[in-house]
């Protein structure tokens, strides 16, 4: 319930995709936002006002002159306790309006009158051609330069039968840049690189050793950065997880290709977060071929270390432009003490502990921070809420930093 107490004005101007804001509308209130739909005429084409009400649980304006309101302008009132401004669908033609002031009816209007605290994201979603149309890209340039916040479009299949540029973000997408939109930007201007998940570290082609990590907290790191107003780079290990959206993957699997992923993106970045569960050996001589059964018994696995990613960056962070480190520590016991003696072993300002076989596959979790000072338990919650915190205690340090300033 992450908009509980929220009142989004959702506008819906003329398009196909307003199916998807239905779906959005429902999605919204499950998270406990309070929908007040408006649609233009265009949109009542494509949508009943009938199905966003019955989802929304209000009744929809789309008329300048409605009545139902007391002093006849809803265009003033209807946005004066709003928490956002979402317009999805947003056509190209409502594009213009918005871009030039144009104000000719209900949705237009109340745009223009909407307080200047109040944000306005803008969905667009229109066929690839009209996407990519000069005009469309300087009406585009302009409302980010009036600090309306774009989100998408993204690239695929559209309802005309073209592919490319255009089609409205989905429904959970959009749902996550709301969410995103009422959170702090207290690391806007900072790129952020994450590692998450397990690696896998062959024996043949078919065998390997990994371990239990789900990636759900580094996943949720990168998304709480993101939130944050960061440039977020994941590199991740095997996992089934949608990657957060606005975020740069890196797909790997061994301990080796985390690192030389880590070495090929690590230089401009502001902060460097070893979230991974990466294995501290590997197999010396993997098999080219499937291992088989033999009458010899059981084959013997020689093993070599794979390198340490995180205290091979942190010892570059004496220099000048290098990143602040966090590390993390999962241990089966004596957590404290483990995690003290790692976070000065690898040579880290922070770390973050916590208990493996309790974090692996959760969606809660509770952790430790360690730093200069001592350690600080973050009492449980679910893992994205941790990773808000935890982003917010990394912008209190690197404030302070002089790497930063």
């Amino acid at each position: 319930m992450e908009l509980t107490g929220k009142k989004i004005v959702l506008g819906l101007s003329g398009g196909v995709a307003c199916y998807k804001a239905a779906e959005l509308c429902r999605a919204l209130t499950k998270q406990g936002a309070s929908v007040q739909v408006v649609m233009t005429d265009a949109a009542l084409h494509f949508i009943t006002a009938v199905t966003m009400q019955a989802l929304s649980g209000k009744p929809v304006y789309s008329s300048q002159w409605d009545p139902r309101v007391g002093n006849n302008m809803a265009h003033i009132d209807v946005t004066r306790d709003a928490d956002a401004i979402v317009i999805a669908p947003c056509s190209a033609d409502f594009m213009v309006k918005l871009a030039h002031g144009v104000c000719d009816d209900l949705l237009s209007t109340m745009c223009l009158a909407r307080p200047r605290h109040v944000p306005l994201l803008v969905a667009p979603a229109m066929n690839v051609e009209m996407w990519t149309n000069p005009a469309t890209q300087r009406n585009a340039s302009q409302l980010r330069e009036d600090g309306i916040c774009l989100v998408g479009p993204a690239a695929g299949e559209q309802a005309c039968g073209e592919t490319g540029m255009g089609r409205m973000l989905e429904p959970e997408q959009l749902l996550a840049e709301i969410v995103a939109a009422f959170q702090p930007k207290i690391m806007a201007g900072k790129r952020i690189l994450v590692t998450a998940g397990p690696t896998f570290e062959a024996i043949d082609p078919v065998r390997g050793i990994t371990n239990l990590s789900s990636g759900k907290m580094g996943y949720a790191v990168a998304r709480a950065a993101r939130e944050a107003g960061a440039e977020v780079t994941l590199i991740s290990g095997p996992t089934a997880l949608a990657t957060p959206f606005g975020v740069t993957r890196i797909d790997v699997q061994s301990a080796q290709q985390m690192m030389d992923a880590v070495n090929r993106t690590i230089d401009g970045q502001h902060v460097f977060i070893a979230v991974a569960a990466v294995a501290d050996w590997r197999v010396a001589n993997p098999s080219t071929q499937k291992v088989k059964k033999t009458e010899s018994g059981v084959p013997v696995l020689q093993f070599e270390e794979n390198p340490d990613i995180l205290a091979t960056i942190a010892a570059r962070t004496t220099l000048a432009g290098h990143p602040y480190c966090v590390g993390f520590a999962a241990e089966s016991e004596n957590l404290v003490e483990f995690g003290a003696a790692k976070r000065e072993r690898k040579g880290i300002p922070l770390l973050v502990g916590n208990i493996g076989h309790q974090t692996f596959g959760a969606d809660d979790n509770t952790i430790i921070l360690f730093d200069e000072h001592g350690h600080t338990i973050l009492p449980r919650a679910d893992k994205l809420s941790l990773a808000r915190q935890l982003i917010s205690e990394i912008s209190k340090r690197i404030n302070k930093h002089s790497l930063f300033q």
